[in-house]
């Protein structure tokens, strides 16, 4: 039987404010555990939160950038739940209130554009963050746990989708433009790796061409794109396999082991009538007014579907080039500068989706560790123009700015890699190469004409790629024709 996969996401973003969400102890990685605590972040007996007034900022520009309807009124609500890492015994969060609802993300899949629903979007405040000691770094094995408390209580917007996924290739590009998004926004840094961006995916299969919902289990806190895609394939063939043998999907949280690839149970799935929500008795209902939200609005920088699309329209660049280069902010940023000093965007559309981004991926770098600049990319542009350097060597000399930020004209001097555009020097060179090869010579005066590209590069060779590839091309015809 074929079936189809039906995938919801929810992910948790943690804010880039200064401050925590009901306190004012500073929001920061890392340090020294315990350090950045308050009687209201520990619950202790007596303290009382005050919303974060910038949170509710950003928080609306997200539900702005994501199409949501946005409540005059929404609801703080505690979620009640024991676990070591919540010292309140409860967790602020929203539940049948929430900031924004009914959004959407357009996402590009095997080149065809699909639309993913958001349901929601609401506030809440982080954790403490566990510390388990063992080899595995995981609860289960631990030989004991600790707990680091300056998390607890960072701004957290969780974004929930529809299920309105399809595979986990739409739910990589989904989250993907989802964190360009955020970038865009300058409302977290989207860091994976230290949690600043964590997903948890809802997942069910259903006979293919039917409507009705299967069982569903959800993986929780997949920490890259990669593991995303990975952790829900593997989920998805679990189910099939279940289903095929006759057994039956039973609802379930469960854990994907990067290491293994293999799917283990957790706990069975709680229902929201086991967190026992109910208002949040220290907080008065949050009213966001038109007017605000207007204002938050006209802050809002422009997103990447909506530079995408102007860059379409104002530079005449293909679709496939508007999207690579609006896929980060700073690239997008290198290219417009660039561009606004050289003037042919679609050559440097080519060169910062080629040089730039091989050498980016090379080296393992990012563009802030990239010490190119847009005026030296355009300056080596123009060198090209003007036959100072060959395209190909021109490659090499990027390769070097990249590395050490030297000027173009400096590297090219330095190393000697001006372009030979002498015709009496290349002259002598092709007659050189046409003597020394009378093999391919012979080929090309019984009708083989693509043997002449064998002679351009025995010249480049010969000139250490330094030679202009044009002005070869016509001296060998010249001498050939003789």
């Amino acid at each position: 039987m074929e079936y189809e996969a039906v995938i919801g996401l929810e992910i948790h973003v943690e804010l880039s404010t200064r401050s925590k969400m009901f306190c004012g102890c500073r929001v920061e990685f890392g340090g020294e555990p315990n350090t950045r605590t308050c009687p209201v972040c520990l619950a202790h007996p007596g303290a009382l939160p005050v919303i974060n007034r910038q949170a509710i900022r950003y928080l609306c520009r997200i539900a702005l950038a994501l199409d949501c309807s946005i409540p005059e009124v929404s609801v703080f609500h505690r979620k009640n739940y024991f676990y070591p890492d919540l010292p309140k015994g409860y967790q602020i969060s929203q539940y049948d209130q929430p900031f924004a609802v009914d959004g959407g993300l357009e996402t590009v899949v095997d080149g065809e554009r699909v639309r993913i629903g958001i349901e929601r979007v609401h506030m809440e405040e982080d954790t403490a963050k566990n510390v388990h000691a063992g080899e595995s770094g995981r609860i289960a094995g631990s030989v004991y746990s600790l707990i680091d408390f300056n998390r607890s209580g960072t701004p957290l917007v969780e974004i929930v989708t529809r299920p309105d996924i399809r595979s986990p290739q739409m739910a990589r590009a989904f989250l993907n433009d989802l964190k360009n998004t955020l970038l865009y926004l300058d409302v977290s840094d989207c860091n994976m790796e230290e949690g600043s961006l964590r997903c948890d995916a809802n997942v069910s299969i259903r006979p293919a061409g039917t409507s009705e919902l299967g069982v569903k289990t959800e993986l929780k806190n997949m920490n890259s794109f990669r593991h995303l895609e990975k952790g829900l394939a593997q989920e998805i063939e679990r189910q099939k396999q279940i289903l095929e043998e006759g057994g039956r999907v039973v609802q379930q949280t469960v854990h994907f082991d990067v290491a293994t690839g293999t799917i283990s149970a957790l706990r069975s799935k709680e229902e929201a009538h086991d967190y026992r929500y109910f208002p949040e008795p220290d907080l008065l209902p949050l009213r966001i007014g038109a007017e605000t939200v207007e204002q938050v609005r006209q802050e809002m920088p422009e997103l990447p579907a909506v530079r995408a699309e102007r860059y379409v329209s104002e530079y005449g660049l293909p679709d496939y080039d508007a999207r690579v280069l609006t896929s980060d902010r700073q690239l997008a940023e290198f290219f417009e500068e660039c561009t606004g000093i050289y003037g042919d965007a679609k050559k440097v559309s080519n060169w910062v989706m080629g040089e730039l981004l091989a050498w980016l991926n090379e080296s393992g770098s990012d563009l802030e560790g990239c010490k190119a600049t847009p005026a030296a990319l355009a300056e080596l542009l123009g060198m090209v123009d003007g036959g100072e350097v060959n395209a190909n060597t021109a490659k090499e000399v990027f390769a070097e700015i990249c590395s050490t930020g030297a000027a173009p004209a400096e590297i090219v001097k330095e190393k000697g890699l001006g372009q030979i555009s002498d015709e009496s020097e290349l002259e002598q060179l092709a007659a050189a190469v046409l003597e020394e090869n009378p093999k391919q010579l012979e080929q090309y005066r019984a009708g083989k004409e693509k043997v002449i590209g064998f002679f351009v590069g025995q010249v480049m060779k010969k000139t250490g790629g330094r030679a202009n590839p044009k002005l070869v091309n016509q001296v060998l015809r010249k001498k050939l024709s003789e």
